[in-house]
């Protein structure tokens, strides 16, 4: 079986339902757990970092062309950086979650941002799913900094009890709300169908006519 008639086993849907099914998992553990503290927090992200660096480099290698290959490994690269910070136990702190986890959306939502523009003029399949991810990354950015590490408010629910609201529960549900928003859309880019390249009519061989008043 020749290069050209094999048909590949991973594709760009593969990826995208990859990243999709681990952002899933993350947001069902946050939004299921009644602890939505800086250790919590952290715990899941560090594991949905190292499951998508994975996922990044593998990617980079079955998926990718010879020249965008240098962009998975870089979001490889930063979010298994991130991963492996989200795992120090001295890190997982409220001011080291948002430290961590603002650093990591701001640096992969620019990368895949800045990707996504530059593929689409190219006409790379994924162009515009990198740039839908990437200014959700960025959003994410925005929205960790308008909250206050420190905040917190005491409130009274009649019939329900006293609760606490602070600035890493808030934090924490963004992040969930972002791994919710990603788990969606890639979701759907996964399994929508994709259009297949059409066969120009001059590539196709003519069949020689074996009517003699034709062949006159």
């Amino acid at each position: 079986m020749s290069a050209a008639s094999a048909a590949r086993t991973f594709e760009v849907r593969h990826v995208q339902l990859a990243r999709a099914l681990f952002a899933a998992v993350a947001a069902i553990m946050i939004t299921f757990s009644p602890d939505h503290s800086a250790a919590v927090g952290m715990s899941v992200f560090s594991g949905f970092a190292t499951a998508t660096a994975i996922v990044f480099f593998v990617s980079a290698w079955l998926t990718s062309p010879a020249g965008r290959r240098g962009v998975p490994i870089l979001l490889g690269v930063v979010t298994l950086v991130a991963a492996i910070l989200g795992g120090i136990p001295p890190l997982r702190t409220t001011v080291g979650f948002f430290a961590v986890v603002i650093s990591w959306a701001a640096v992969t939502g620019a990368i895949e941002l800045i990707a996504g523009i530059r593929g689409r003029r190219s006409g790379a399949p994924a162009a515009r799913d990198e740039m839908l991810i990437g200014a959700v990354g960025l959003l994410l950015v925005v929205g960790l900094l308008l909250v206050n590490p420190t905040y917190r408010l005491d409130y009274v629910i009649a019939e329900a009890g006293a609760f606490t609201l602070t600035g890493i529960t808030i934090g924490v549900g963004l992040f969930g709300g972002y791994t919710a928003i990603v788990a969606v859309f890639l979701g759907i880019a996964g399994f929508s169908p994709r259009r297949e390249e059409s066969v120009p009519a001059a590539s196709v061989p003519s069949v020689p006519s074996s009517d003699p008043e034709v062949a006159s």
